[in-house]
């Protein structure tokens, strides 16, 4: 090899180590995700997240969802956390958000994190309140989809009393 091209290889090699810093910990959406995993792996981390919607995150923002979390730049970080604030604006299809016209306001949108516990808690709560099947099966605690109830969700399965000696009285 000659004496520029090794100065030219040892150069770029260096530029690219010392622009492109590693991080063990990414925080995209109120979430940390390990930096040594693939980026649509970690992405699945971030609760109502899932397989599709993060490739769907990763094609929107135009980052590759093969990189490791940990190789992001801060402009692809901020890109991720645009599209998933914003789904619908950043061009993913709606067959890929979890909420499907929503009962009060009849749009279909994508929610994660805490919200979306607060979404199902009122779900479940208006399911009980209009007395509907499923929600009396959920007031019940029995399963809503079919499952044979002879000896799964029985309330006391897993709840063992000790034997309660009789108190003796003496006369």
């Amino acid at each position: 090899m000659a004496e520029h091209e090794k100065m030219k290889f040892s150069a770029h090699k260096e530029s690219k180590s010392d622009s492109l810093e590693f991080r063990h910990i990414v925080r995209v959406g109120n979430t940390d995700l390990k930096g040594e995993k693939v980026l649509y792996l970690s992405l699945q981390k971030i609760k109502g997240v899932g397989e599709n919607f993060a490739r769907a995150i990763c094609v929107a923002s135009k980052v590759s969802y093969m990189t490791k979390t940990g190789e992001l730049t801060d402009k692809d970080v901020t890109a991720l956390e645009q599209v998933l604030e914003a789904p619908a604006k950043s061009g993913i299809p709606t067959h890929f958000f979890n909420v499907q016209q929503d009962y009060e306001t009849g749009e279909t949108k994508h929610i994660y994190q805490s919200d979306l516990d607060f979404q199902k808690d009122q779900d479940i709560k208006r399911l009980r309140k209009i007395k509907s099947r499923r929600g009396l099966r959920h007031q019940w605690r029995l399963p809503l989809r079919g499952q044979r109830t002879q000896s799964n969700f029985r309330p006391n399965k897993g709840k063992a009393t000790a034997v309660k000696k009789r108190a003796v009285t003496r006369k």
